[in-house]
């Protein structure tokens, strides 16, 4: 899986749109990076920006951000209503797909530091990032905001973690930066069948981890009760790390609850709605749908829908799009509007549709693709797509033998069979470009230059490098086709008695998957410089061709006595 990260810089401008969008610019500029969402607000003069990507050019993008805004805002002239000390205030790194937290951290950090070094700015790490625990939270960090700052950077306890700890000229104008990773937060509505503002409330007020004011005697009425310093005392809600109210929506005509996720690894989607859900059936109320605000990564939809399925006692190894299904029909997701998962889901976002996928053609365009004059496709995508093809048949077994009538015990066992399945398709699928692009590295690594002994050297070492990536891919393929037979062979052993024979093709696919990507990794490793991994491909590569052909037999084998087609009359 590709890794993704998430970026909300916070700029203190919300009212000229020159300078905003001059900033946007510096963000759009950098390749492979999205930029989802622009929110200024006049009274805060304030703009949150939202943009994602790979992790190197996200943070590319916020530096060069971060440049821009320190170069057009004076803070020294800034006035709003929300809390800030600098041009740009909170600059947060949030893990959306394929990364660690731990990860994100690092990437924090070295942004923080090169901010620090080449712009000049007192940079703080806040939240995950944080180098000491009294700086985790951006409260304190920020305490004082721009106009307590110069007295702030005499304090040894607050000498920034990167940049200069003294208010010089350029740091007057500049203000301090804030720079941390943290979870991703979800805004996430839940539509009631009620107008009633207070009964949402009491229902948020359920669940919220803030809970309730504590009154004595558990009364509304009842007198608040305070601590010793005067401070109301809350009864805890339901769930932690989720903010919420209720209200009115007018367009709607119906009362929500607004909750913010704000760590949605403690607490998901399907856990509010299900407490919801609860909770408005005790206060006579129900829930109708929920709506997203924004975007939301695709593990959360995947989480929520397999949530469900396993509810109904349903396999979880189907394909993406429907366990997408489940989960917005489940969570009510298209009661106020269409949800389109295309424009609502940060990876679906972030596709390169300008990327010509062969796995995005239709089958005819696949065929016709292969069989035109050009070299690629060619073998080696086709066994990967053979691998794929056999892993999804070994993965329909699976899912056809949770479902079956009679074998309703047995649904969760068969439905773990099914995921493992579905992994290896899902790896194969992205082998059948991968493979391609493999062969299109060699093909531009000849096509470089050769006038110069530099150049000569380059393209030597380009071809070396393309080359030896050109027999990893292939091999790999091996790899997953002969491990995926482990589901073929598992399902003709107990899986759905009517659907045997699927499982035995789905053998006879993945071994010629095995056999085709061994041609490649061979006549790939002909002229490859390193004899030694050569050697060791070689070998690898014939012991699991050996392998695949030995499980094959074994499988159809029992497929044959199973299901006794050596005794047909047909």
């Amino acid at each position: 899986m590709a890794q993704i990260i998430e970026c909300v810089p916070n700029f203190s401008e919300g009212n000229n749109i020159d300078i905003i969008k001059q900033i946007t610019n510096e963000i759009e500029a950098v390749e492979h990076v999205k930029l989802l969402d622009v929110d200024p607000g006049k009274a805060t003069n304030r703009t949150v920006v939202t943009f994602v990507g790979p992790p190197e050019q996200v943070c590319e993008a916020a530096f060069m951000s971060i440049r821009k805004a320190s170069q057009l805002i004076d803070m020294s002239k800034h006035k709003g209503e929300h809390p800030r000390f600098g041009a740009t205030d909170v600059c947060p790194l949030v893990p959306v797909a394929g990364i660690s937290m731990d990860e994100t951290v690092a990437f924090a950090r070295k942004l923080g530091e090169r901010v620090g070094n080449e712009l000049g700015i007192p940079v703080y790490n806040y939240e995950f990032a944080a180098l000491e625990e009294k700086r985790r939270n951006l409260a304190n960090c920020r305490s004082g905001e721009y106009e307590g700052l110069a007295d702030k950077l005499t304090q040894p306890e607050w000498k920034p973690d990167f940049g200069p700890a003294e208010f010089n000229p350029t740091v007057a104008k500049t203000g301090a930066t804030a720079i941390g990773a943290r979870n991703f937060l979800i805004a996430y509505n839940i539509n009631l069948n009620t107008t009633s503002t207070r009964r949402a409330n009491a229902l948020a007020f359920d669940i919220r981890e803030k809970g309730r004011v504590k009154r004595e005697g558990g009364r509304l009425t009842g007198k608040i009760i305070t601590d010793k310093n005067g401070n109301k005392v809350y009864e805890p809600g339901m769930l932690k790390c989720v903010k919420g109210i209720g209200w009115y929506i007018e367009e709607y005509g119906i009362a929500q609850l607004s909750f913010n996720l704000t760590d949605i690894t403690v607490t998901s989607m399907h856990q509010v709605f299900e407490a919801a859900c609860e909770r408005a059936r005790a206060r006579g109320m129900r829930v109708t749908g929920s709506e997203l605000v924004g975007m939301v990564p695709l593990q959360a939809m995947l989480d929520a829908g397999k949530y469900f399925l396993k509810k109904q006692q349903r396999s979880t190894g189907i394909s993406d799009d429907e366990i997408i299904k489940i989960a917005v029909k489940s969570l009510g997701l298209d009661d106020l509007a269409p949800f389109n998962p295309k424009k609502k889901i940060i990876e679906y976002l972030m596709e390169d549709t300008a990327h010509k996928s062969l796995t995005n053609l239709n089958l005819q365009d696949f065929a016709e693709e292969t069989a035109s004059e050009s070299p690629a496709p060619g073998g080696g995508s086709i066994s990967a797509y053979m691998g794929t093809l056999g892993a999804a048949l070994g993965t329909m077994v699976a899912n056809l033998s949770a479902h079956k009538r009679g074998w309703d015990h047995r649904w969760e066992a068969f439905s773990k069979w099914a995921e493992k399945g579905k992994q290896y398709h899902n790896e194969l699928l992205k082998m059948v470009d991968e493979d391609t692009r493999a062969f299109n590295a060699i093909m531009d690594a000849f096509a470089m230059p050769k006038s110069t002994e530099n150049e000569k050297k380059a393209r030597i070492e380009a071809i070396d490098h393309a080359t030896r990536y050109a027999i990893e891919v292939p091999l790999k393929v091996m790899r997953l086709c002969y491990e995926s037979m482990e589901v073929m062979k598992t399902m003709a052993e107990i899986g759905n008695p009517n659907s045997i024979t699927d499982a035995g093709v789905g053998a006879l696919a993945a071994c010629a998957g095995v056999k085709g990507a061994y041609l490649n990794v061979k006549i790939n490793a002909k002229d490859y410089s390193d004899k030694n991994f050569v050697a060791k491909v070689l070998k690898e590569g014939a012991e699991l061709e050996n392998a695949a052909v030995n499980a094959e037999k074994h499988i159809i084998d029992m497929v044959e006595r199973n299901a006794d087609i050596s005794k047909s009359n047909i």
